[in-house]
């Protein structure tokens, strides 16, 4: 029951810390992109915002590494919110109260 708590906090600490880390770049890239569209829509040719969308910020050049990094991000707050979701449903089937 110890052991289950512990992973429990421990999958919760995870999900914390990753979460918002996780949130501003794909908010950006969400946001940037949407944006990118209907502005062409309107005939206005707004590329500063690919750039910002591919990982361009200015002087750091984050386009080779981007797509990468958002994609482990997204993969590391599923397995984090999985395992939250299993632990809750596991402790649940023990008979413990949340």
């Amino acid at each position: 029951m110890a052991m289950a708590l512990f992973t429990r906090l421990r999958f919760r600490k995870l999900h914390r810390w990753v979460v918002p880390i996780s949130a501003a770049p794909l908010l950006l890239t969400a946001a940037t992109g949407s944006l990118y569209s209907l502005l062409l829509e309107q005939g206005i040719d707004a590329f500063w915002l690919v750039r910002i969308h591919t990982g361009r910020f200015g002087p750091i050049n984050l386009q080779p590494y981007y797509s990468v990094l958002l994609g482990v991000l997204t993969l590391i707050v599923i397995a984090s919110g999985i395992g939250l979701l299993f632990s809750r449903t596991r402790r649940q089937s023990m008979g413990g109260s949340d």
